[in-house]
């Protein structure tokens, strides 16, 4: 992984999850400068503090993942995302790969999950 600071926000319908997965990218050198609950927050949160990265849950009650996605990208078009979910659909993978996002499955390892982080990091700009 990079040795630069990575600011990111966590968005999860379930508190305990936010607060561990946060506590999990702290233990491991990324600041968390937002948490939120649902893809509304994540819109909000993203236009506040525009974090290097995003990690989103798909499935979430009133607004979901999705939502998320394109709301973000409409502020950024070059967000870097990475969707968090248990979801092991074909519609739902082949769904988030249609909108140009990461996917990290739970439940994760951090190896795994470092190598997605170092990869999106690193990706080259979606807008030309």
């Amino acid at each position: 992984m990079t040795s630069e600071k990575i600011r990111a926000m966590v968005v999860d319908d379930d508190i305990d999850t936010v607060e561990l997965f946060s506590e999990y990218l702290e233990i491991h050198g990324i600041e968390v400068v937002a948490k939120g609950f649902d893809g509304k927050d994540a819109v909000v949160l993203y236009e506040k503090w525009k974090p290097d990265i995003s990690f989103i849950d798909i499935m979430m009650p009133y607004y979901d993942g999705f939502y998320a996605i394109i709301g973000i990208r409409k502020i950024d078009p070059n967000a870097k995302i990475i969707m968090v979910t248990a979801d092991l659909t074909a519609d739902t993978f082949n769904r988030l790969e249609n909108l140009n996002v990461s996917i990290t499955y739970k439940p994760f390892e951090y190896e795994d999950l470092s190598i997605t982080i170092d990869k999106v990091i690193h990706s080259k700009p979606l807008a030309v």
